[in-house]
């Protein structure tokens, strides 16, 4: 008898997503773009010299892809879970521009590389074996001089999701592609998040 785990135990299986959104267990919602992501495209404005084409792995209900949208900029979001699609349409709206994909992060291949790859919540819902993939993939979807942006689970719990990573874990695991620009700790986490939290910039080399 196999004693593999059921899928809709594995977090590297859309069953496991759609289940607890059908379930409504949903703590990673925030219902809006954090104040760490508003102030980053506010200060981004004075830099950037075209429009920022930016993909988001992993958008869950897409509230981030919404507002970076609002902003103008060019917005490919993703998630392999048909039902957190569905709810990202709905928030969404009838006014998006952007590119909105059911797909699996892993083996998405654009024809372009992006400026930025957003992160939240995504890395830390992926198994601990996946990580190492992670970074690989989103050092090839990036340009050079590219950013990967957004909040980090620092954590030591050894259970997830959430998977916390250690800091120097994290160091590891993107000093070989990455260069890290910014780091401190969010203060609006939701409450599974709470504390453990931080925006972190890193440019692709």
């Amino acid at each position: 008898m196999s004693s593999e785990k059921p899928a809709h135990q594995r977090p590297e299986t859309p069953d496991f997503w759609e289940h607890r959104i059908h379930s409504g267990v949903t703590p990673w919602d925030a219902g809006s773009a954090p104040q760490a992501l508003r102030e980053f495209v506010l200060n981004h404005k004075t830099v950037a010299d075209h429009t920022p084409h930016v993909l988001i792995p992993g958008c869950g209900s897409a509230w981030d892809a919404a507002f970076l949208d609002s902003q103008g900029w060019k917005v490919i979001a993703l998630d392999f879970s048909t039902a957190a699609v569905e709810t990202a349409r709905i928030t969404l709206g009838k006014g998006w521009r952007g590119t909105l994909l059911c797909a699996d992060f892993f083996t998405f291949s654009p024809e372009q590389r992006f400026d930025m790859l957003y992160e939240r919540a995504f890395l830390c819902a992926l198994p601990r074996s996946l990580w190492p993939d992670y970074a690989t993939h989103v050092a090839k979807l990036l340009r050079p001089g590219g950013l990967l942006a957004g909040s980090f689970f620092l954590s030591d719990e050894p259970k997830g999701p959430p998977f916390g990573i250690l800091p120097q874990q994290l160091e590891e695991l993107l000093t070989p592609d990455f260069i890290r620009r910014e780091s401190r700790a969010v203060a609006d986490s939701l409450p599974v998040f709470a504390g453990r939290e931080h925006w972190q910039v890193w440019e692709r080399r």
